[in-house]
């Protein structure tokens, strides 16, 4: 299921921070600015929104982290879910299987850092698009969210991401707020 939270510019911080694990309380105010802060409060209170409604846990989670730093809810193995904020928006995302999300805010296309982080194939659906930012922004959170699911995190040849994705179902939304969305799983295997 996916929890978001685009109205962050309304996010009382100082209420939030209560309702924060002391884990999560620590992280957040390791932001030097309130915005970070506000985002990181916000990607935790999802988290417990949808662990209350999907699972019935009203206990706050509190985080342990895999060799690549993936985190897991500690004495829960069985509930997978990643976390991912911009300034526009907050996003939450549980299931019962791995899973991965990113959520960045469209901004200005830079050449430079699309040559950098994009193959041939995905330049060209780049400069071919009506709206380049949008497009960029659209694969930069699939690559993302695949790497936030296999637990890699951002990596040095980003080019190849998606071309070596081939097991993983990725689902795209380009919110008209201004920002865009990817969540991947694992391709589930039918069995004949």
């Amino acid at each position: 299921m996916i929890y978001i939270n685009d109205q962050l510019n309304d996010f009382d911080l100082d209420a939030a921070l209560v309702q924060l694990s002391e884990q999560r309380r620590e992280q957040a105010l390791r932001f030097r600015h309130e915005q970070g802060r506000r985002e990181s409060a916000a990607t935790y209170l999802l988290l417990c929104q949808a662990l209350e409604k999907e699972y019935g846990i009203t206990e706050k989670p509190v985080f342990q982290y895999g060799e690549h730093g993936k985190p897991a809810i500690v004495g829960h193995p069985d509930i997978y879910f990643n976390l991912s904020h911009c300034r526009l928006a907050a996003i939450c995302v549980v299931s019962g299987r791995p899973v991965g999300v990113d959520v960045e805010s469209i901004r200005e296309y830079k050449d430079g850092l699309a040559r950098y982080t994009m193959n041939d194939e995905e330049l060209a659906q780049i400069t071919q698009a009506e709206q380049p930012a949008q497009e960029f922004t659209r694969l930069w959170t699939q690559k993302e969210a695949v790497l936030k699911l296999t637990g890699h995190g951002l990596q040095s040849d980003m080019k190849t991401v998606l071309t070596d994705a081939k097991d993983i179902h990725i689902d795209t939304v380009v919110s008209p707020r201004g920002y865009v969305y990817s969540v991947a799983s694992f391709a589930r295997v039918h069995i004949i």
